[in-house]
């Protein structure tokens, strides 16, 4: 059977063999490079079903462990995949992006001024009318009271001292920040594929 009829096969299959009250949806696959470290850690690299099926399909990815749930068509049938790596290795960029949520991730998503995980919002630590950039070494997160008694003021005039100074990460750096994060929901097949830096059960 060719490639593209399986495609298209897979994009009509129904479940079997599961409660139906269970999505298909909460069956995501942990995506890993091939390494088999995973892509990203936070937010962590999950696919949904019909994207990891398409890619076995197309011969880029390789199954690690596969759910109890299994999807069919007519004349074919298959385990969804819950772990899968990429049979050609993906180079991460040495420097993320500058983004909201790469600065959060950066700085722990806790104001860098008195370390409130809530109301977050950027601040200028050089103020913009004194010259200061919008760049990784300037911005930090803070949360809106802190920014607010901050105003256009330098950390030094406004008696605010940083908690830590405000840095370009790379992209490991980033990663590694996300492994303080794991995510509320974590299938049993990932477990082996996933360090973290927290405890995972009570």
């Amino acid at each position: 059977m060719l490639k593209a009829e399986l495609i298209e096969r897979a994009a009509r299959f129904r479940s079997a063999g599961e409660d139906p009250s269970r999505h298909l949806s909460d069956c995501p696959a942990l995506v890993l490079n091939a390494d088999f470290t995973p892509l990203s850690y936070y937010p962590l690299s999950l696919w949904p079903w019909q994207t990891a099926i398409k890619a076995v399909f197309l011969e880029r990815v390789d199954i690690i462990a596969s759910y109890e749930r299994e999807v069919h068509s007519q004349s074919w049938a298959m385990r969804l995949p819950s772990v899968i790596a990429l049979r050609q290795y993906v180079k991460p960029s040495e420097f993320p992006a500058f983004t909201r949520f790469n600065v959060f991730l950066r700085d722990r998503f806790s104001c860098q001024y008195c370390g409130n995980p809530h109301q977050l919002t950027f601040d200028h630590v050089l103020p913009r009318r004194l010259g200061g950039r919008t760049s990784w070494e300037n911005i930090v997160a803070a949360c809106s009271p802190c920014n607010l008694k901050k105003g256009g003021r330098t950390p030094r005039e406004a008696h605010m001292p940083l908690l830590t100074h405000p840095i370009r990460p790379t992209s490991w750096q980033l990663q590694e920040r996300g492994r303080a994060f794991p995510p509320n929901y974590l299938h049993e097949t990932w477990r082996d594929w996933l360090y973290w830096d927290v405890e995972l059960e009570a």
